[in-house]
């Protein structure tokens, strides 16, 4: 599949192959069915357990491919000090909207509940995800604050799908030929929400929820060029109104999945903001 190529090729000057990799497999029961992980370790050796960042990838919800954020788990582990856990969470069509919620929620849960036998500080936890990943951060992020179960420092928001109810046509760039098309998004939305009453459920849509009162500080990234851009910077402001400490950047002549695909300075930019703004909230 040309599109599976295309979200999954990392640019090779952002594949931080300098650094390198501590990694160990475990396997989450769910209530949608067990999920794989990937823990990635960081390098230095401390006395207390390291706090934890659960990552969601992305891939229009229907592309199942979390070694494609290797790079930003690598660097993450490196950089802000934590333990990262790489979800490899269900997709659509095979499993459409709410299992992906489930599992991502599930397991965040999981990782908060047993640091102490997996050598992790689960009380200072952040989430965070990119494209997909990050409207299913959202939707963790909702659920955790609803039951009342964890709080998590942070929620990384990077080129997210937030409204899911509008028509991918109204969705505008500067550019003649963004990544995402209208078609593609609509392919998209159909394998993962099959039923239309469900598009502007707040789980499915975040950024047309008017509840955003307690969620956790956030740092949102929008790519100028991205079709996404304009919910993600409303997302932004909502989150602001309702008292809830944001991180904003726009980051400039860049398109969606830039953290991805280049151009590099920009990818390595907004990587390393993610990365510091984490050590400042999980060492706070």
């Amino acid at each position: 599949m040309l599109l599976g190529r295309m979200m999954s090729r990392v640019h090779k000057d952002l594949r931080f192959t300098d650094i390198p990799k501590r990694t160990e497999s475990i396997r989450v029961e769910t209530g949608s069915g067990p999920v794989t992980c990937t823990v990635y370790r960081p390098q230095a050796a401390a006395t207390a357990p390291a706090p934890v960042y659960v990552n969601f990838h992305g891939g229009g919800f229907v592309i199942a491919r979390p070694q494609q954020d290797d790079h930003i788990c690598r660097y993450i582990a490196a950089t802000a000090g934590c333990v990262v856990i790489n979800v490899d969470y269900a997709v659509a069509p095979q499993r459409p909207y709410p299992a992906p919620v489930t599992q991502t929620y599930d397991v965040t849960a999981w990782v908060a509940e047993n640091g102490t036998a997996n050598n992790w500080d689960g009380s200072r936890l952040a989430v965070g995800g990119h494209s997909a990943g990050a409207n299913l951060t959202a939707a963790v992020c909702r659920t955790a604050r609803d039951r009342g179960t964890f709080t998590p420092r942070l929620q990384i928001i990077d080129s997210a799908p937030l409204d899911q109810l509008a028509d991918p046509a109204t969705k505008q760039s500067p550019i003649v030929k963004p990544l995402l098309t209208p078609q593609l998004m609509r392919v998209f939305t159909a394998a993962y929400v099959p039923d239309p009453a469900d598009l502007a459920h707040p789980l499915v849509s975040p950024g047309l929820a008017n509840d955003l009162a307690g969620l956790p500080p956030a740092l949102v990234i929008t790519a100028e060029n991205d079709r996404l851009r304009d919910e993600g910077d409303a997302y932004a402001k909502a989150l602001e109104a309702a008292g809830v400490p944001v991180t904003h950047r726009c980051f400039e002549g860049v398109d969606h999945y830039f953290t991805h695909t280049g151009p590099v300075p920009a990818g390595k930019e907004a990587i390393d903001l993610m990365a510091t703004t984490l050590r400042t909230a999980l060492t706070a």
